[in-house]
């Protein structure tokens, strides 16, 4: 990885990722290459956080249709990222 933003994709805004945020728990789309210090290193240097731990995992893609057409939903690495107490990242 040549950058830190090649890493960090893009946050993961759901219902079920809000109610980690009451947990000081942010989640994020990673690179499929990345490693777990890579991701940290990455979220700490971007927003300016201490990250305490990040848990992985691959979301595989699934099978989608519209109408006769059948295709397959893209393979995507998700970081589940625990902040230290008294840092906060927002996405307004």
């Amino acid at each position: 990885m040549n950058n830190y933003r090649d890493i960090i994709i893009a946050p993961i805004v759901t219902e079920k990722t809000a109610a980690c945020a009451n947990e000081n728990k942010v989640v994020f789309k990673v690179d499929l290459k990345a490693n777990k210090t890579q991701i940290k290193q990455a979220i700490e240097k971007i927003f300016g956080v201490k990250v305490i731990s990040v848990h992985t995992l691959n979301s595989h893609p699934k099978k989608r249709r519209v109408g006769k057409y059948t295709g397959m939903t893209k393979k995507y690495k998700k970081a589940i990222v625990k902040l230290a107490e008294g840092s906060n990242i927002s996405f307004d």
